[in-house]
């Protein structure tokens, strides 16, 4: 041998490292790789660099780490007097909600009561009616001076008998606008829910009011718990409702709080930082326990392999009396403040309404509505953002639920908690957070619609998420399993197989999020700049600037085209035989 030739301990630095690094390589450049890979770190960076510069922003002055915003924060206000509204609003409308969506979710699943597709119908209305409109509408139905239900109970119990600008005020209407979550989740528990228990107690003569006590509701306890839990920190997001009820009524709570901050000149965002913060720790301590909470759901199952059909509970002699209270309730709640509105748009000043004010009823102020080049454009740019904010969150969410259901990367389950931490963040709070993002980062996107469709993307990702991760979950291996054998590519198993079985979750979840970012209101007022308005912003301004005529008619085009929506999505769902979904 040679004294020149290589040994193989020579040869090894030389031989397999180079290889190894070349399939590295190779495969880092597969189409899979690189479309899962640049979905991962847009997730990561929508769901994770707004914090960070939040708590950036927040703690960190020009004299380095400091407390100086919280003292600021807490300075102007009490906190236990901030604290103490917070929770007696949330806890407070949360169970109006619950109370008013459990007992509609059984009258209709369970009993006998007439009308259940009318009332499962009106049950759902208030979610399409934009929460700022609808808020709106109370305030006239409500208000002391001018409210229509006080002109009424005037001649009974005295004038200003009911004040919606207080904390049962503000409790009572917030409590009416989730009402729909609530009933949404309580239907399901219900009409899963195996009814042989219910049957033996009525064979034994038990009462229904005592059936529905001690039966029915022990066994809904974790759905109820859970609606509970999320209906309680949806409440403490809210913006609408403690904006236009709580300030002039002088209660604060968080969110009211918050924008207070921003509006001081100039605005002190280190102090809205600390009160977002403060929010955004109680909202994740509510989504810890409810999730905790949900583990212990198995020893409520009712459900097994043998098959049953609920049987509805017969009210008897109050099976006329409940559905006529129901009836009652639909017509005050929801068809009377939806009627507001459009007389409202019928009039050219606002007062009580009377037969000689309907009979001067006219469309000028749908008119003057449609001739602004400003709500025009507003009506445009809202429909742009929307779709595509549903297009965008539902394109990641697809490929993200792939990720953490069908592959086996280790570490997986961090993904899919990135994409379900903005549900913790109001949409108050993820405003504040892309101002300290995007006042310091050296994109030259505030003040343009592009921060307005970052901020929608991070606050629907938890809601595409779960749509599309619960469809996955229902597609079976073998099916990619069987393609690949053919030699199908990811690419085309994902395109022709995942999607079309996926389009069914993936439409449900574009309709969701497409009707809620039209109504977006807390990220949206933080975030436009004039000539990027949107609708939700336009009627802010109008109720600000007292247009309340052309307000009302703004809303009932906005509520019309929202019922259109739905009625299209409906029909395309008959059509491809979906509607279940």
């Amino acid at each position: 041998m040679s004294v020149l030739a290589p040994t193989a301990d020579d040869a090894q630095p030389d031989g397999p490292m180079p290889g190894r690094f070349r399939r590295l390589a190779r495969r880092a450049v597969q189409p899979k790789v690189l479309i899962l890979g640049s979905a991962v770190v847009v997730v990561a960076y929508l769901a994770i660099v707004p914090i960070i510069f939040l708590v950036l922003g927040t703690f960190v002055g020009p004299e380095g780490v400091t407390l100086d915003a919280f003292r600021r924060a807490y300075s102007r206000t009490d906190f236990s007097v901030l604290a103490l509204n917070s929770a007696t609003f949330a806890i407070g409308a949360t169970t109006v909600s619950l109370t008013i969506g459990a007992l509609l979710a059984f009258l209709t699943e369970r009993t006998d009561v007439r009308f259940k597709r009318v009332i499962f119908a009106s049950a759902l209305v208030p979610l399409v009616i934009p929460g700022l409109l609808y808020t709106i509408s109370w305030i006239f139905l409500l208000s002391p001076r001018i409210g229509v239900y006080n002109k009424v109970l005037e001649p009974i119990v005295g004038p200003g008998a009911l004040d919606v600008f207080t904390i049962g005020g503000l409790i009572f209407v917030e409590g009416l606008a989730e009402a729909p979550v609530a009933f949404l989740l309580m239907v399901a528990a219900f009409r899963s829910m195996d009814p042989s228990l219910e049957e033996s107690a009525m064979m034994s003569g038990v009462p229904v009011r005592t059936l529905f006590r001690r039966i029915t509701l022990p066994l809904v306890r974790p759905a109820l718990f859970g609606a509970f839990l999320l209906t309680f920190v949806k409440n403490l997001q809210t913006f609408e409702g403690p904006a236009l009820l709580g300030v002039p009524g002088d209660v604060w709570v968080f969110t009211s709080q918050i924008w207070r901050s921003l509006n001081f000149l100039p605005p002190d965002y280190g102090a809205a930082g600390a009160l977002s913060l403060t929010l955004v720790l109680v909202t994740t301590l509510g989504m810890w326990i409810y999730y905790r909470s949900t583990r212990g759901a198995k020893r409520y199952q009712t459900i097994s392999g043998k098959g049953f059909r609920p049987r509805t509970i017969a009210l008897g002699p109050m099976r006329d009396v409940v559905s006529g209270v129901v009836v009652i309730y639909f017509v005050l709640t929801i068809i009377v403040p939806v009627l507001m509105l459009v007389y409202m748009s019928t009039q050219k000043f606002y007062s009580i309404p009377t037969l000689e004010r309907l009979g001067r009823a006219s469309l000028d102020s749908y008119r003057e509505v449609l001739e602004r080049p400003q709500i025009l454009d507003a009506f445009t740019h809202s429909f742009m953002l929307s779709i595509a904010t549903g297009l965008i969150v539902l394109g990641l969410a697809a490929l993200v639920s792939w990720f953490t259901v069908r592959s086996r990367v280790r570490g997986r389950w961090l993904l899919d908690n990135l994409m379900l931490l903005p549900l913790s963040l109001p949409g108050l709070v993820i405003g504040v957070s892309l101002l300290f993002v995007y006042l310091r980062f050296p994109l030259p996107i505030y003040g343009t619609l592009w921060i307005l469709l970052i901020a929608y993307v991070t606050g629907k990702l938890p809601h595409g998420m779960r749509y599309a991760s619960a469809s996955m979950y229902q597609i079976g291996s073998d099916l990619d399993e069987s393609a690949q054998v053919s030699g199908a590519s990811w690419l085309e198993v994902f395109r022709r197989i995942y999607l079309p079985l996926l389009f069914p979750g993936l439409f449900a979840g574009f309709l969701f999020i497409v009707l809620t970012t039209m109504r977006e209101l807390g990220s949206s007022l933080l975030l436009y700049s004039p000539g990027n308005e949107v609708i939700s912003t336009v009627i802010w301004e109008m109720y600000a600037n007292g247009q309340f005529t052309q307000l009302a008619a703004l809303g009932v085009i906005l509520i019309a085209i929202s019922l259109c929506i739905v009625a299209a999505a409906h029909l395309v769902a008959r059509r491809y035989g979906f509607q279940a979904r």
